[in-house]
């Protein structure tokens, strides 16, 4: 302390004084303004104390410090750590709460004096401390008068905190202001709904915040032809100012039309802020003509897209936008982009969702059809694979199941399948088939065949042209015959190989021969039929047109050859068909041809003939051959022919005129008494149409009147009496006169008119007879013959009892006649007839006894009366011993049998007394008298009655003379 009184000359540093009033200024101003901040940044309030403290603090320490670094004194200074930092932390602590009491939202006097009081400690502090850290070798001292001067500090802090502090007010009230209009315009987008009363709403708070005139909300969208388009879209003013949101001149605004510049900054996020005057002079004249003065533009970008656009103008007075008030609406034009990008999200969402829905739905369709698809195509594989499967199961088994014999090959000759049927057909072992038709399995093939070269060509001759069919037929040494059928194996349009099927038709061919053979030959005979004679006769009828030969045509019929057949049954006339063919046959020359035509008739073909004699030598030498007896399961038989012959071309040039005038000669034959043949010529064209018009005449002969009844005596040569009438039917027609019964009874025969003329002859004897019984003439029997039709009739039985009833006649006075072939045609039927009509009394006889069936066991069975020797056997009686044999018998069995034999056809004295000698002694025929009509018949008995049964002779005498 001894040099406290020395003065010490010192000096400033101007440029570091400079330095430290610049730093003081900076200090300050910061420390101001992170106050003023922090008034309206309440979520920064302790970074803003902080930044405050720690500025003032810089600055005022760094003031100090530089400015005492501007004294220059002559000797060293340094600054002792401790203290500086202990000056450091209170400077802190009292500029933190002078900052923080002026920095809160409600402003107070007390506040402001607590802060004047911490802001003068830290500069007091910094002031005065400075200098205690200095170390110096010299002791200093505080004026007391510049201490007091640095009051006018204290002051200068007192009015910067005064200023703060009503700045601060207002700026905490626009704060709040615009804190409530942000939460109520964030409130609002939270409920957020795309209509301009909500946009309207929305500019309301802003303006009213914010102290525009006019706030408009412009939209951004693209036209059709993608160019962009901007609208007016809501708009907000003050009342005393019109909303001009209806000016076209703000609505659909294409790029042209609006400001290239504002479109570049907006898009690039960037606001256009500022006085219209400062704006280029297109801008400028724009808005001035919408009377605004001033503007602030703010983009709302959604996902760095410009989707519109927030305009705020003045048009009172021009007016600046500080940077709190750009950014609220900054803050408020994120939030409304925020809640479009969250609307357009939402809406992209729920769009994006129905998209995916309909795409979800789209692909649950598209994968349930194509899972239906699939399904159906496995279930269609599946069936399809199962139809393979079974149709190869059904190939295999047909191939197996059929009778032919197959083997397919390759077009390499390998084989490629083959049944079993294959080897056993052509009877070849397993082991020897190999995988190619070698040469080896062709010749086990080839050494079975009866051609062998014609086998293996007929392969090559197949795989030269491959698509060549064939079809042909092999014949084996053992007699067999195959079918082979061969045809390519073709896959899409490749012929891959060739099919072989051997078919064993040897039976198949034998039934065809045979059925050929059936088709052109009488199964029974074995001759020829009538087809295969048509077919001859045809072809001969050509040959003879060229050649001009002869030909004959013969039509050839048994004589009588139903009765036997009806008699003896059709066994045995099959039998006796079958010698007359061997005959026939045997009576022909080896270019001839006989042919059974039907039943009992034949033609013969006799071509090459060049004479009418020589059809008649073999029609002559056929004749003979059927004369010798035919001896047949112990029958003799006897059978003639009556044979028609038509010549070409006399009489006929065509087949069927041939044979119709042949089968008209027959006709002529047969009437000429059978036995002979007989030569068509014209005139009997005439007989025959003769027949025609007698058959026609038939129909109503009967109730014209045109029948009479004859009647043929029958009488007993011992007593010479007459004992039987026979009645025989006449017809008497009105044009060609008497008609033999020869002629018409077949014809009645064969169209059924014989049953009513049957039952009318019947009815005519029977009242006839009973008028003799009535005229006092001896009682005597009538007979009547039964034709077949006759006897097959149900009501017979009744019909005769019912004549007998009508006319009057004891049923004792009737003898019915049948033959052997109606009482052999039904065994049983006939017995219990012939007993009904034996209970009656009615006698029956056996007619033409000898010419059918002859049977004893028969005789023995029926209930006959009578038999009646056929005249053909009585009349040869005298020339042929064989005649006389069976008369003898025949008398000899009726004897035996107590049955009246009667003797027909006797015409002679002599064959009368031969008859007598064999013990015969009822006879019928010419001898006696002719048959005669009703009249006649009645004096023939009134004279045998006055004669007193004169004898034979006498009465054969009035027959006579009767006739």
């Amino acid at each position: 302390m001894t040099n406290i009184g020395i003065a010490l000359l010192s000096i400033y540093d101007i440029r570091l004084v400079f330095l430290s009033t610049l730093i003081a200024i900076v200090a300050s101003y910061t420390a101001v303004e992170r106050s003023f901040q922090l008034t309206v940044a309440v979520a920064l309030a302790r970074q803003m104390w902080l930044a405050g403290a720690i500025a003032l603090l810089i600055g005022i320490w760094s003031m100090h410090f530089v400015a005492g670094g501007s004294y220059q004194l002559p000797m060293s200074i340094a600054n002792d750590p401790k203290i500086v930092f202990v000056l450091m932390v209170v400077a802190i602590v009292a500029s933190v709460s002078a900052l923080r009491v002026t920095g809160f939202n409600e402003k107070s006097w007390h506040k402001l004096c607590f802060g004047f009081i911490g802001m003068s400690v830290a500069i007091a502090t910094i002031c005065y401390g400075c200098m205690p850290a200095k170390q110096i070798d010299a002791v200093g001292r505080y004026d007391p008068k510049f201490v007091a001067l640095s009051a006018i500090a204290c002051l200068a802090s007192v009015v910067g905190l005064w200023l703060l502090f009503h700045t601060g007010r207002e700026a905490v009230a626009k704060r709040d202001r615009y804190l409530a209009a942000l939460l109520e315009v964030e409130r609002r987008l939270s409920a957020f709904d795309d209509n301009i009363n909500f946009y309207v709403q929305i500019l309301e708070l802003l303006g009213q915040a914010s102290g525009a005139s006019h706030i408009y909300l412009f939209e951004n969208d693209r036209n059709v032809k993608g160019c962009l388009r901007m609208r007016q879209r809501a708009e907000w003013c003050y009342p005393s100012l019109g909303l001009k949101i209806d000016r076209p001149i703000l609505q659909n605004l294409s790029d042209e039309d609006f400001f290239p510049r504002w479109a570049h900054l907006l898009a690039e996020g960037e606001i256009i802020v500022g006085a219209v005057t400062e704006f280029p002079d297109s801008e400028r004249l724009f808005l001035e003509d919408l009377n605004i003065l001033s503007l602030l533009v703010l983009p709302i970008i959604v996902n760095t897209n410009l989707l519109g656009f927030i305009v705020c103008d003045r048009c009172v007075e021009a007016r600046t936008w500080n940077s709190s008030e750009v950014n609220f609406l900054r803050a408020v034009a994120t939030a409304i982009s925020h809640t479009l990008e969250g609307s357009i999200a939402q809406s992209d969402l729920k769009k994006t969702k129905a998209e995916l829905e309909i795409e979800v739905l789209q692909q649950t369709a598209s994968l349930k059809s194509a899972n239906d698809q699939l399904q159906r195509e496995i279930a269609e594989h599946q069936r399809t694979a199962q139809e393979l499967e079974k149709s190869l199961s059904l190939l295999y088994t047909t191939l197996e199941s059929t009778a032919d014999a197959i083997i397919a090959v390759d077009e390499r000759g390998k084989i490629i399948s083959y049944n079993q049927k294959f080897i056993e057909m052509w009877q070849i072992p397993t082991s020897a088939i190999g995988s190619f038709l070698d040469e080896q399995l062709l010749a086990d093939m080839t050494n079975q065949l009866a051609k062998t070269e014609n086998f293996v060509e007929k392969i090559r001759e197949l795989y030269a042209p491959a698509t060549a069919e064939s079809r042909d037929f092999i014949k084996f040494k053992d007699g067999r015959i195959f079918e082979r059928y061969s045809q390519p194996q073709i896959v899409g349009k490749n012929i891959v190989g060739r099919v072989f099927r051997f078919r064993d038709v040897t039976l198949h061919l034998e039934a065809e021969e045979k059925i050929r053979y059936q088709a052109t030959h009488d199964l029974l005979t074995a001759l020829p039929n009538r087809m295969l004679f048509n077919d001859r006769l045809s072809v001969s009828l050509a040959a003879s047109h060229r050649t001009g030969d002869m030909l004959a045509v013969m039509f050839l019929d048994l004589d009588r050859f139903k009765a036997i057949n009806d008699t003896l049954g059709h066994a045995m006339g099959d039998r006796l068909l079958q010698e007359v063919a061997n005959r026939l046959s045997g009576c022909l020359r080896q270019c001839d041809t006989i042919a059974r035509w039907e039943g009992d008739e034949f033609t013969l073909l006799l071509p090459q003939i060049r004479y009418v004699e020589d059809a008649v030598k073999i029609a002559q030498r056929i004749l003979a051959a059927l004369k010798p007896t035919f001896y047949i399961n112990g029958h003799q038989l006897h059978i003639s022919s009556s044979i028609g012959i038509a010549f070409y071309p006399n009489d006929g040039e065509d087949a069927e005129t041939l044979i119709k005038n042949a089968d008209v000669a027959l006709c002529r034959a047969k009437e000429q008494g059978r036995n002979t043949y007989c030569i068509y010529t014209p005139a009997i064209n005439s007989r025959t149409s003769e027949l025609l018009i007698i058959e026609n005449s038939l129909h109503r002969a009967l109730e014209r009147g045109e029948f009479v009844v004859y009647y043929q005596p029958q009488v007993n040569t011992i007593a010479g009496e007459i004992i039987q009438m026979e009645a025989l039917i006449r017809w008497q027609h009105p044009t060609l006169g008497f008609i033999s019964p020869a002629t018409f009874i077949p014809l009645a025969e064969e169209t059924g008119l014989i049953v009513p003329i049957g039952e009318w002859v019947l009815r005519t004897a029977c009242r006839q007879n009973k008028a003799w019984q009535d005229a006092g003439l001896p009682p005597i029997r009538m007979g009547v013959n039964l034709s077949a039709r006759q006897f097959q009739q149900p009501n017979l039985v009744e019909m005769v009892a019912q004549i007998l009833s009508d006319t009057g006649l004891s049923p004792q006075f009737l003898e019915l006649e049948i033959t052997e072939s109606i009482a052999m045609q039904n065994a049983d039927l006939t017995r219990a007839i012939l007993m009904e009509f034996d209970r009656m009394g009615v006698g029956i006889a056996m007619d033409d006894f000898g010419t059918g069936y002859s049977s004893l066991g028969y005789l023995k069975k029926f209930p006959f009366h009578t038999l009646k020797i056929d005249q053909s056997f009585v009349r040869d009686l005298i020339t042929n011993p064989n005649d006389v044999a069976i008369i003898t018998a025949i008398i000899a069995l009726g004897q035996g049998l107590n049955l009246k034999v009667v003797a027909e056809g006797v015409e002679t004295e002599q064959l009368k007394e031969l008859l007598h000698t064999l013990e015969c002694q009822h006879m019928q025929g010419y001898f006696f008298s002719r048959p005669l009509p009703a009249s006649d018949a009645t004096k023939l008995m009134g004279q045998a009655r006055k004669k007193d049964l004169v004898k034979l002779s006498c009465l054969a005498g009035v027959s006579c003379c009767t006739n």
